[in-house]
């Protein structure tokens, strides 16, 4: 809160001579009360404003407007009054009452536009609401003390009169603490309300006493800028003094024109407020249908047509969190009837309607509550899969949301692994897992999922895929590069072939370094398809393979492949140095290779030239693999900085340190003839010259002219200075001279330029600049040999004498015809993982490929390639080509030639590459054991186990339900027991044989079938005995076993000696055997027949046999009275399987060991 504004002692306004009149300002009671005071001042607040009294007690006091604030004191005092910065206070004088009305400053009343105590943040709107945080609420009684005027010296009671109230006096409180402006404002209205609140209890305390007449509060609609209306409210707008009455009423007009208008939007606001909440109709489980109707404008029962608007605009907002929760939008327009979309089904909502008109909201309306219906579960998500083998898929999902239902049952589907799209069910139950059996292996299966309650089944999931496991992965090609570094490979692979692409697959890539001599070590185990190998040496050849594996095993290594490393850059080189003596036009130089060449050869050295001493501009001079050069071409006495770099297979190396050479000096050039410079006299000549144009490196620093007259050839010096003209006198007139000038530096003065050539030198090269002497002699003629067709050569020569060498000619250019091509270079093998032609074969196939070579001037047409055969194969323009219809496991030798417009050129260098043998034809598969489950096959010739390392490899494939073979088997074994079969089911299979030079065809197909199934082994019969030549023979039933019926067969033995004999066969599962001979021993056992009805007829399987059951047959004797009183029955003897017998024979034999032992123990030992 800002600091307080000045005070503004009303002592200072209120001048003695001005009569203070009793002034009636209360009606009723209070009035009689008011009238007993002398003196009674009205500070007039308007709307917006507010300001703050000091009392004499030293209590402070904020009043906010509009208000008049009636002052009054028995003793004639006046307290203090805080003056808002920017206002003005004024006294008039009406009918007697003095008012003391706080105004601005400035002629016209802007509310909301002065920095007072407290503003709030918009223009006050009609009935300006005085703010709770801001002053405390209005007592509804006001009481004068009934004591005398000694008890009301030191109080002073300010009664103000608020405007009717509107509106949301919580959401007003809430502007009203964001006007505080700073922390020193917080804190003084702070301060202030603590002393209000002190205040206010000190007055409860005196006015304790109840009063004889109470000061009731005017009503809100009776009053007007805090006047009562009823009273002579014209008599307090006239004053004594026409200029403070003037004031006065432009202050009351501005007052009414803002009370007017802030009552107008605030009767605005209380319209929009009175719309009541929505009606609720169709309720759906994500939809709901809200109607309203726009905003009451009737007052007690009368419409007011001023105050309704045309048009409303509408706000729904929606909560799920209860009705004191966060509203949201979800709808803004002008429609009294919307459909909500996008809802929760089974959710409790609350939704409330908020009306607008010309940028005013009103409140929004009571919520009214609903709640949405159940539905169907949402799409729930794919299964995923928990657990697979090579015959089942175990899956598992999670609950989707009910919707408000409780889930009462899940539907699985899936496709049966034919993939056509076609989905049947194969689970429904309420658990949340599910295993699917009867799988064959790496089969791929399709599913989907859906939930249902009480009120539907909801959409499908996404369709997922899963395959059952295999067998151990096939072999992996081997890995390839993507990227070689100087200390890292980058290597990829694939996955083996006919792996299901949700088949969980690791790979192990392991490495070896060729000299370690520790063999392969794993560098990788995982799951990616790529992996980097870091921490590598440079240059450096290591071997790697890959290894796939899986639940059920590991495959055999892939092939083995070599790569190398990338060398790194070379080492600096040394600085160069001059070899031999410095020339003036030449010199050579040589450097040493640098100390590390990165692992690999230096290719190239390349030699770069700066001119001058601290010259930028380097050319390269050089380039070669040779570590000497002769610089030549040069400038006699100019500086010269060389610098070497080298090049390698792993990148360019820095340049070396700079050599600084100097070339020597020389005689400078001949100089031009001098010549006359004005007319000559008859004698004297005045001459004239111009420096030579080779000062030979250095400056010219003299000059000798030589005259000699026509009839004799002794010349004379006439002059020798470094001036560039002289005058020659003491001539004959009429007469003939000859004169000749020469030019002297530092080296010395030409003997003469008139010496005999010794010598010619010729220059030649392929690049203008860049020429060397072919030929230093006194020929004028000279024949090159050893240049390219076709190609552009430049030439000169210079003539030498005893003098030096004079300038050269200009250079000439020649170009040779052109020829037949250039021999083809790099012919080499092309590898069969980088061959992509579908018909190569390395049997009968080699690949090669090759660089284009010079055409010489003339575009090359095609290429002869020579194989041995008795006619070579003419090719387009091409650089690779696949030669077929080669004999296996041959040798040949291949060379290949250019052909243009004018010849072939020469043959290539011949390399000799041999084809690989024909694949293995596939071995015959057969059947050579089987049973309703399994199928025993075999193959070829050799051990039914092989070693790991026989040349031929044999692949057992599978036929499954889609048609697709799947690989059962993978090595150098002849037999393999397919296991896990359905009986009587026809299952096709091929095979084919591997061995280094691929994988050979796949065989026919071979179609074998499991059989029936024979019964089970039944359970030994039980025996019960009828009497003494009958008994009934009982034992287990058997269900049918697809289909067909089971039939059993009973046979005895008779005695020890002889065989089993037939006595029943049927369908019933007792027997009564008739005919028992007395104490003879019978054997009986049974077994389970099935009768199978096949196309070609009535076929019975007969089981094993059950064990054998003794039974004695013995005569039964009647009971005989004795002095005893028991009698003895004679039972039939229980017999015991074989299996009884074993265990009773074991009890035996432990009881007697221990029995042995301890006596052992006991007698032996101790």
């Amino acid at each position: 809160m800002a600091e307080h504004p000045p005070l503004l002692d009303t002592t200072q306004i209120l001048s003695s001579d001005i009569p203070l009149l009793p002034a009636p300002i209360v009606s009723g009671d209070g009035a009689q009360q008011l009238s007993l005071f002398t003196n009674v001042i009205l500070v007039q607040v308007n709307p917006g404003e507010a300001f703050t009294i000091r009392r004499e007690d030293g209590q402070f006091q904020c009043i906010t407007g509009p208000a008049q604030v009636p002052m009054m004191s028995p003793n004639g005092s006046v307290p203090p009054i805080y003056v808002p910065p920017g206002y003005a206070p004024q006294v008039i004088e009406d009918n007697g009452v003095r008012r003391v009305v706080v105004v601005p400053q400035a002629p016209e009343f802007h509310p909301g536009g002065h920095a007072v105590i407290h503003r709030p943040p918009h223009p006050p709107l009609p009935g300006f609401i005085p703010l709770p945080a801001m002053m405390p609420p209005p007592p509804r009684h006001i009481y004068s003390p009934v004591s005398g005027t000694g008890d009301m010296a030191t109080q002073y009671i300010p009664q103000y009169h608020p405007s009717q109230v509107y509106g949301d006096l919580d959401s007003l409180s809430t502007h009203g603490r964001s006007n505080f402006r700073d922390e020193r404002s917080s804190k003084t209205y702070e301060r202030l309300q603590k002393k209000l609140k002190d205040r206010q209890g000190s007055q409860k305390d005196k006015l304790s006493s109840p009063p004889s007449s109470p000061h009731k509060c005017p009503s809100p609609t009776n009053e007007h800028n805090g006047l009562i209306k009823g009273h002579n409210v014209s008599g307090l707008n006239t004053g004594s003094t026409k200029n403070k009455a003037g004031k006065g009423k432009v202050v009351s007009q501005m007052d009414t024109e803002i009370e007017e208008k802030d009552e107008e939007t605030k009767a605005l606001e209380t319209l929009l407020s009175s719309i009541t909440k929505p009606v609720v109709s169709d309720i759906q489980a994500r939809t709901v249908v809200l109607t309203w109707s726009p905003p009451s404008s009737s007052i007690n029962g009368e419409t007011e047509e001023n105050n309704v608007p045309e048009l409303y605009s509408y706000e729904i907002l929606v909560s799920n969190t209860g009705k004191e929760g966060k509203y949201k939008s979800v709808y803004a327009g002008k429609e009294t009837s919307v459909t909500v979309k996008d809802l929760k089904p089974a959710t409790d909502y609350h939704a409330k309607i908020q009306a607008e008109c010309h940028s005013i909201k009103g409140n929004p309306s009571e919520a009214e509550s609903f709640t949405t219906l159940s539905c169907e579960p949402d799409i729930p998500n794919p299964p995923r899969i928990a657990n697979r083998t090579k015959n089942s898929l175990t899956l598992q999902w999670k609950a989707p949301c009910d919707n408000g239902s409780k889930i009462q049952n899940y539907l699985l589907e899936w496709d049966e692994g034919k993939g056509n799209g076609e989905f049947c069910q194969c689970y429904f139950g309420q658990q949340k897992q599910f295993r699917i059996t009867k799988l064959s292996p790496a089969m791929g299966c399709k599913f989907r999922l859906a939930a249902k309650n009480d009120k539907g089944t909801s959409g499908f999931s996404e369709e997922v895929l899963y395959h059952t496991s295999g067998s151990a992965p096939s072999m992996p090609a081997s890995p390839t590069l993507i990227k070689a570094g100087v200390t890292w490979l980058s290597l990829q692979w694939s996955k083996p072939s006919g792996t299901p692409s949700d088949e969980g697959i690791s790979y192990i890539l392991e490495m070896e370094e060729e000299t370690s001599g520790y063999g392969f070590k794993p560098k990788y185990d995982g799951e990616d398809l790529a992996y980097t190998v870091k921490n590598l040496r440079r240059s450096t050849k290591y071997k790697f393979k890959v290894i796939a594996y899986n639940s059920e095993g590991k495959s055999n290594p892939s092939e083995i492949v070599e790569f190398t490393t990338c060398p790194d850059k070379p080492g600096i080189p040394l600085k160069p140095s001059v070899k031999g003596k410095i020339h003036s036009q030449n010199f050579k130089i040589t450097w040493d290779p640098p100390k590390d060449n990165g692992g690999a050869s230096i290719n190239k050295y390349f030699v770069e030239m700066s001119e001058g001493s601290n010259g930028n501009k380097w050319d390269v001079i050089y380039s070669g693999t040779a570590r000497e050069h002769l610089c030549d071409r040069l400038t006699p006495g100019c500086f010269y900085r060389l610098r070497v770099y080298c090049v390698s297979d792993g990148g360019q190396s820095s340049v070396s340190e700079p050599l600084l050479v100097q070339t020597p000096a020389v005689l400078p050039g001949p100089c031009f003839p001098p010549r006359l410079q004005g007319r000559p006299k008859a004698k004297e000549i005045q001459l004239r010259w111009g420096p030579p144009q080779v000062d030979g490196g250095s400056p010219i620093i003299s000059y000798s002219v030589e005259m000699s007259p026509i009839e004799t050839d002794e010349p004379r010096e006439i002059y020798q200075g470094s001036e560039v003209e002289c005058t020659v006198s003491s001539l004959l007139p009429g007469k003939t001279y000859n004169f000749r000038l020469r030019a002297a530096n530092k080296i010395g003065v030409p003997v003469s330029n008139g010496a005999d050539v010794t010598e010619y030198r010729l220059e030649w090269g392929g690049v203008e600049g860049c020429m060397q002497i072919c030929y230093c002699g006194p020929g004028l003629s000279y024949e090159l040999k050893g240049l390219l067709p076709a190609t552009m050569y430049y030439c000169r020569v210079q003539a030498v004498s005893v003098a030096g060498p004079g300038p050269f000619s200009e250079v000439v250019v020649c170009v040779t015809p052109a020829s037949v091509p250039a021999v083809v270079a790099c012919l080499q093998e092309i590898s069969e993982d980088e061959v992509e032609s579908p018909d190569y074969s390395p049997s009968t196939c080699l690949a090669i490929k090759w660089e284009k070579p010079c055409d010489h001037g003339s575009e090359i047409l095609s290429y002869s390639i020579d194989f041995g055969e008795k006619q070579p194969v003419t090719v387009g323009k091409i650089s690779s080509y696949v030669i077929d219809n080669l004999q296996p496991d041959t040798t040949y030798r291949i060379r290949i030639q250019a052909l243009n417009s004018l010849g072939a050129g020469p043959f290539s260098h011949t390399i000799k590459l041999k084809t690989k043998p024909l694949p293995p034809d596939p071995p015959r598969l057969e059947c050579a054991a089987f049973n309703h489950q399994n199928l025993k096959l075999k193959w070829g010739e050799g051990a039914t186990k092989a070693l790991t390392t026989d040349s031929i490899q044999y692949h057992l494939l599978m036929e499954d339900k889609n048609g697709r073979f799947i690989s059962l088997y993978r090595g150098p074994c002849h037999t393999y027991k397919v296991q896990r079969l359905s009986e009587s089911t026809s299952y096709k299979f091929c095979i084919q044989a591997c061995n280094e030079a691929g994988e050979g065809p796949l065989s026919q197909k071979y179609t074998f079938t499991t059989p029936k199934s024979v019964p089970a082994a039944l359970k030994a019969p039980r025996i019960d005995k009828i009497n003494d030549h009958t008994c009934e023979i009982t034992w287990e039933v058997l269900q049918p076993m697809k289909g067909d019926p089971i039939i059993y067969s009973l046979q005895v033995m008779v005695g020890k000696d002889s065989d089993f004999k037939q006595i029943y066969k049927g369908s019933d599962w007792y027997f009564r055997y008739s005919g028992l001979q007395q104490n003879c021993e019978y054997r009986f056992r049974v077994c389970a027949i099935r009768q199978c009805q096949d196309t070609v007829g009535h076929q019975d399987l007969v089981g094993p046999y059950s064990a054998t059951v003794i039974f004695i047959s013995q005569r039964t004797e009647p009971p005989t009275s004795t002095n005893k009183d028991t009698a003895e029955t004679t039972r039939p003897q229980r017999t015991m399987t074989d299996e009884q017998c074993a265990a009773v024979i074991l009890v035996i034999f432990a009881f007697f060991s221990i029995l042995i032992a301890f006596i052992i123990q006991y007698f032996v030992i101790k």
